[in-house]
């Protein structure tokens, strides 16, 4: 199917989401915040966590009870463990001014966690991997969602997509990073797809009577299916404990319950982990700077793992996680983003 679409530059992207934010309620910062994270996303051509999530957060703060200005309150829970309480705000800004404190606290005790909590998230979760790696730390994100997919041998929808995220730092060049769900797909991959009048892969979803189906709107009906059978179930369910009762917030199936507006966006915590690699050796320093390649040696660390990444490369057809999304990221800064011309102006007037 042709979509007819239209090219605009990063700089309009973002002008765009944060008027539609601001037009809708959401605070300056909220809304500058939120921006940043889907230009980001539509930047490197994750499309379905990018521009198109903007209708998701206008709709929550409409119909969800969505605080539109509620400022992220910090707390110290243990030495090595942070709390940002949301105030049943999105994620985004409370993201972003915590992944600093993280970084802090793992650079003083070697490995620290910061929880997420009465957020309501709609957003992908590299964002806050990367930053940290890029800023020298091994990373580590979970959140659970709706219950949009069913467990292993199952039919009826109960998990969320249940993403997970990690990114590893690299000398001199961005950061491996992978974002992925424990489902075969992203919500967002399917609803995309509907949109624009194309079909899903086999293998994604079943619909409502659990058969097979690559309709995209029998799927959305029905439920989707984890990765690989009982191993993506498995981690589903792990990503149910780890972002919901290890936090004290919501499972998937209760974020649905909670979700009675049908707005599409979950409610729930998000827990992030953070490891300075200098530290997990003996005499590791806080600094990590130093030039001999004994214990605490940071660059001792990197280098060891790139001999990894190229014997990943010698190998006909391989690619390191997020080469693909690092491509995509360049093309877009020369040549800004393309989205279909009727989303466009939805979002036009949302903004207005």
């Amino acid at each position: 199917m042709s979509i007819d679409r239209i090219r605009i530059s990063l700089d309009d992207a973002h002008e765009l989401a944060e008027r539609a934010c601001l037009s809708a309620g959401f605070s300056p910062d909220h809304a500058a915040a939120i921006a940043r994270t889907v230009t980001a996303a539509e930047r490197d051509e994750a499309v379905s966590h990018g521009l198109f999530r903007i209708p998701f957060y206008v709709r929550a703060l409409r119909e969800a009870g969505v605080s539109p200005d509620a400022e992220p309150e910090f707390s110290q829970t243990a030495p090595a463990v942070l709390r940002a309480d949301c105030g049943y705000a999105f994620s985004p800004l409370a993201l972003e001014r915590g992944t600093p404190r993280l970084a802090e606290r793992a650079r003083d005790t070697g490995i620290a966690a910061l929880s997420v909590v009465n957020a309501y998230n709609v957003a992908a979760l590299w964002p806050e991997v990367e930053r940290l790696a890029t800023d020298g730390l091994v990373a580590m994100a979970y959140t659970a969602s709706l219950s949009y997919v069913a467990p292993a041998g199952g039919r009826e929808p109960l998990y969320g997509t249940n993403p997970m995220a990690f990114a590893w730092p690299r000398e001199g060049r961005p950061p491996l990073v992978f974002d992925q769900a424990s489902s075969a797909s992203a919500r967002g991959e399917i609803q995309v797809r509907m949109r624009d009048g194309d079909t899903i892969p086999d293998g994604w979803a079943i619909d409502s009577d659990g058969q097979p189906t690559t309709d995209p709107a029998a799927a959305l009906a029905g439920a989707q299916l984890p990765f690989g059978g009982h191993k993506g179930s498995s981690i589903a369910l792990m990503i149910e404990l780890l972002a919901g009762a290890l936090l004290g917030d919501l499972f998937s199936f209760e974020a649905t319950e909670v979700d009675r507006a049908g707005t599409g966006a979950p409610r729930g915590g998000e827990l992030i982990i953070a490891m300075a690699p200098e530290r997990f050796v003996p005499g590791g320093d806080r600094a990590g700077d130093r030039d001999d390649s004994g214990p605490g040696d940071r660059a001792a660390h990197l280098t060891h793992a790139e001999r990894l990444f190229e014997r990943v490369l010698a190998q006909e057809g391989t690619r390191l996680p997020a080469d693909r999304r690092y491509a995509a990221r360049k093309r877009s800064e020369r040549e800004g983003v393309r989205i279909p011309r009727t989303f466009y102006e939805e979002l036009r007037s949302l903004a207005r």
